[in-house]
């Protein structure tokens, strides 16, 4: 039996979920005495890991390609081999090892949990990892701490909420570019937002009828999302070093999509410069910070 835990104040209530990657189950907001999805609703532990509200992503997040990556040690480029690690998925390495794993309840309040994840460990990367999930006036703190306990390596990381998606779903932010991608979801080519109208990100009712599946680099942090149908109007925002939005729908059938705050573009591991990673020593940590809260349509 999957355990869940709840934290609940007078505006939201959120469900945890520890013993499938530490993630956020659901999260309601209290609207005239009815619970309103700002996440998209657990459907039970039979969906396993991609079936919660959010994710937790670490030590990379999205895919990695090659079969590993190079990193210098010193001097000299050493291979990190990285093999598939969710099986039938994807036939690359997809968001790290922490998501698939039980987290420990450090301590748990009616409005405050923190979690810890004691045997992170996929390739080379090993390290330890805490959660601290805050709710405060209706909003939910996120505030994720990742220690390398292995060598120096370049970390990354994110989270990966999944929102309910209507037709009248309308989604707004601000960043600079776009990656496209191939028909295996790797990177091809980035083109810079104001070359590419077609995806207008800053103007609200942003969501394709196709498929997206795109990482958005130098976004500035906030993003607000319209359920006219419920009500409410999301609101995510991130701190640096979260500048980059992933986004992912099927098309304008399904009934959900995914914005996921994260370090760093598709397979940043194998680009020129690692761009976006975070390079830890043995001991070192880093810190990702993101926020989800909601406001009542039309304020």
């Amino acid at each position: 039996m999957v355990a869940l835990l709840e934290l609940e104040d007078e505006r939201s209530r959120v469900r945890l979920v520890p013993d499938l990657g530490g993630a956020i189950a659901d999260m309601d907001a209290k609207l005239s005495g009815r619970l309103a999805p700002v996440l998209r609703r657990w459907d039970g532990p039979q969906t396993g890991w991609i079936g919660v509200g959010s994710n937790i992503l670490v030590p990379f997040s999205n895919r990695i390609s090659g079969g590993g990556f190079y990193f210098d040690q010193g001097g000299s480029a050493t291979f990190h081999p990285l093999h598939p690690n969710v099986e039938n998925l994807d036939p690359f390495p997809l968001h790290g090892d922490g998501l698939l794993k039980s987290w420990q309840v450090v301590s748990h309040s009616s409005t405050d949990v923190i979690l810890r994840l004691v045997n992170g460990e996929i390739g080379d990367f090993l390290y330890t990892a805490e959660v601290r999930y805050l709710l405060s006036s209706g909003t939910l703190n996120i505030t994720l701490r990742v220690t390398n306990k292995g060598i120096r390596l370049p970390f990354g990381g994110g989270f990966h909420p999944w929102l309910p998606r209507y037709s009248d779903t309308r989604l707004q932010f601000n960043a600079e570019a776009v990656w496209l991608e191939d028909n295996l979801h790797l990177p091809t080519e980035q083109i810079a937002l104001k070359d590419y109208p077609e995806w207008d990100v800053g103007s609200l009712g942003f969501l394709p009828k196709g498929l997206i599946n795109n990482a958005f680099t130098g976004w500035d942090g906030h993003a607000k999302i319209e359920q006219k149908n419920l009500g409410l109007t999301a609101v995510i925002t991130a701190e640096a070093p979260l500048d980059t939005a992933i986004i992912y729908s099927p098309d304008c059938h399904a009934n959900f999509f995914c914005f996921e705050p994260v370090t760093h573009s598709v397979d940043a591991h194998n680009q020129p410069g690692q761009p976006g990673l975070v390079i830890l020593e043995k001991g070192e940590a880093m810190i990702l910070n993101m926020k989800i809260g909601w406001l009542p349509y039309g304020s």
